[in-house]
């Protein structure tokens, strides 16, 4: 009779499991807001991983460096694969320290400003924090519009909307205050929103106060599916929350805006970002 044969150690051994996820570190010398926001853009890519992510700003300091390896070895013992890295790191000697780790490095400032020096034949400025001076007139502008947008958030306030660059209008809860925060906060644009409530539906026209200023004004809305399941969570088995309540405030919403001619977004199925975007060239096809 013959002797059953021996496995190979390969069959032996379980199938490996491709991890479902991987955690991921945003390092900087400065604040690190380049590189998570520069980062998130790339791992929006690939879908079905959950990344895990870990944040070291300021890491200015061969003590701050030894901190950051210690944490990226006990990932690496915890998970039993290795970390992500993505770096904006000015200081060479440090990022010289960080790479000592068991990790995948992405230093965005070496992969673009390097080409970048190249092409202008210019050395840059290598200076931290530079993109985030308090001093540019850029950053003024950003903090003086999240000031016009808090101040003129959902119809609180109608002062000086003359000085407003977009007035938002849409139901209640289709996302009007992110977007203006958003726009103002990116793009230094001075946001204001005003809700559409049953009694502007009532009269069937729009409030007064925004009748001088029909060039700013642009509406959002949404499905009235989602806006339910929003509005739940605010004020569970409301009216206010009731799928006909929203049926009916979106449908009279849209008629509204289609009558006095407003141009309006979707946000159903969009981001903010994407919906930002998209007004700034409805600004610019305007202007």
């Amino acid at each position: 009779m013959d002797k059953p044969t021996k496995k190979s150690a390969l069959h032996e051994q379980p199938d490996r499991i491709k991890p479902s996820g991987r955690t991921i570190f945003f390092v900087s010398d400065g604040t690190g807001i380049t590189a998570e926001t520069l980062g998130k853009g790339l791992l929006s890519q690939f879908e079905g991983i959950n990344f895990r992510q870990m944040r070291f700003p300021f890491v200015d300091s061969p003590e701050k460096a030894v901190d950051c390896l210690s944490r990226m070895r006990e990932v690496r013992e915890r998970d039993g694969i290795r970390p992500l890295v993505i770096m904006t790191m000015m200081n060479t000697q440090i990022s010289a320290m960080l790479r000592q780790g068991d990790a995948l490095f992405l230093d965005l400032f070496e992969v673009f400003i390097a080409p970048l020096e190249k092409e202008l034949g210019v050395r840059s400025a290598h200076t931290v924090g530079r993109s985030h001076g308090q001093a540019g007139r850029e950053y003024t502008n950003r903090i003086a519009a999240m000031s016009f947008a808090i101040a003129h958030d959902d119809g609180v306030s109608d002062a000086d909307l003359k000085n407003a660059d977009v007035i938002l209008v849409g139901v209640s809860r289709c996302g009007k205050t992110p977007t203006s925060m958003y726009l103002a906060m990116q793009f230094g644009l001075r946001a204001a929103n005003y809700p559409l409530i049953p009694e502007d539906f009532e009269r069937d026209r729009l409030p007064d106060t925004l009748l001088p200023f029909r060039d700013k004004l642009f509406g959002l809305t949404i499905a009235p599916e989602k806006l339910h399941l929003i509005r739940q969570e605010r004020r569970p088995s409301s009216n206010y929350a009731a799928i006909d309540t929203c049926r009916r405030e979106v449908s009279a919403a849209e008629g509204m805006m289609r009558r006095e001619g407003i141009k309006w977004f979707d946000v159903t199925s969009r981001s903010i970002e994407e919906i930002a975007v998209q007004i700034i060239q409805a600004i610019n096809n305007k202007a």
